[in-house]
């Protein structure tokens, strides 16, 4: 048996028994080691303790809203169906108003840069100023201080009011990495059920007042989006009515003039002289087909600002951030654990490698 196995060993083959005696060294090598081990872990857990200490808290601000139903019309749909057959299109008739912008195209509508840009440009009032989310964002994160090697990032700012289309190529290039940033770091937006319109915006940030902020502007940003991309059909049809309509009215109220005014040129008119009486009876046709006309245009004006006020708005906000907002604080106990035991696992690798490599180059 002894030689057998002396012929495995000298073949280069390794048995069980060779397997569990290399193992129980290494653990005797290791134990022999106890002192480095405890003492690389100790620093391993007061670094994670230290790194712990550093870390600023994070502030979660949340804001849910429910999707508004615009395929109920009711009484309306019909409305809008007779006002369509009078040439008149006030949006909403025949179909649901806003599809574009609903389920998850309006979840990828408020990650897009356009949004995000728009609300970081907002100006809100920070410690009574007037100031944008930019510097704000800028402010906080310290960026200033880093960029004093930079002179062009160092004096770049992003003032209330400006017009976006003259910023220059670097406040392009730090809106366009700010974007980034803060889709893949801070701002989460989800769809809380498959089957419920509720969605949810939260933003995470070092900055209360910034999370808080970005929050309810972003929200209102979408909104003011939606409003002017979905009733800007129908604010132009109503505009279009107002117009016809008051030209209409005014042409009535010239047609009363002027019959009254022929009936006063020839107060005492001759019965037998029937042309005096032309004007008045032309005057008096244009008063009753402008009448019809305006009564006409009148209804479609009703129901076009109907219509208008149907599809406003499409956010209805459930709950909005509120301070103090929910803080989340790095675990000490947990990365004294972490931070020990990757020490611990590195030391053994370091204190492994030299036996290994002695054991396979014999």
């Amino acid at each position: 048996m002894t030689q057998k196995n002396n012929e495995m060993t000298g073949s280069g083959e390794l048995s069980l028994k060779d397997v569990i005696l290399v193992i129980r060294k290494w653990g005797n090598y290791l134990r022999s080691k106890w002192i480095t081990l405890i003492i690389a872990s100790a620093i391993g857990g007061a670094i994670g303790v230290a790194y712990a200490l550093l870390q600023k808290p994070l502030y979660t601000a949340e804001l849910s809203f429910a999707l508004q139903d615009e395929k109920s019309g009711g009484g309306l749909s019909s409305a809008l169906g007779l006002a369509s057959q009078f040439g008149i299109d006030v949006g909403g008739a025949g179909g649901s108003v806003g599809g574009e912008f609903s389920g998850d195209n309006l979840l990828e509508l408020m990650k897009s840069r356009s949004m995000i840009e728009k609300t970081l440009l907002n100006p809100v009032e920070i410690r009574g100023k007037k100031e944008t989310l930019a510097d704000f964002y800028i402010e906080f994160n310290n960026f200033r201080e880093k960029w004093q090697n930079q002179p062009k990032l160092a004096n770049v700012h992003f003032l209330a009011g400006a017009d976006r289309s003259k910023f220059n190529l670097t406040q392009d290039s730090l809106l366009g990495i700010f974007h980034k940033s803060l889709i893949k770091n801070n701002i989460a937006v989800e769809k809380l059920d498959k089957k419920l319109s509720i969605i949810s915006i939260k933003v995470t940030a070092t900055n209360e007042l910034f999370a808080k902020l970005f929050t309810e502007v972003l929200a209102k940003t979408v909104s003011d989006f939606y409003i002017q991309t979905k009733t800007k059909k129908g604010s132009q049809n109503v505009k279009i009515l107002q117009r016809q309509t008051d030209s209409i009215r005014q042409a009535l109220n010239s047609s009363i003039s002027g019959v009254a005014s022929s009936i006063d040129a020839t107060p005492n008119a001759n019965p037998a002289m029937q042309t005096l009486r032309v004007p008045s009876q032309k005057h008096a046709v244009d008063v009753q087909a402008n009448t019809a006309i305006l009564s006409e245009l009148v209804k479609q004006l009703a129901m076009s600002k109907m219509s208008l006020l149907q599809e406003t708005p499409l956010i209805q906000i459930i709950d909005q951030p509120i301070l103090p907002l929910e803080k989340e604080k790095t675990s000490k106990v947990k990365c004294l654990i972490l931070g020990g035991l990757m020490a611990l696992v590195l030391m053994i690798i370091l204190l492994s490698i030299k036996p290994f490599y002695k054991f396979i180059s014999n």
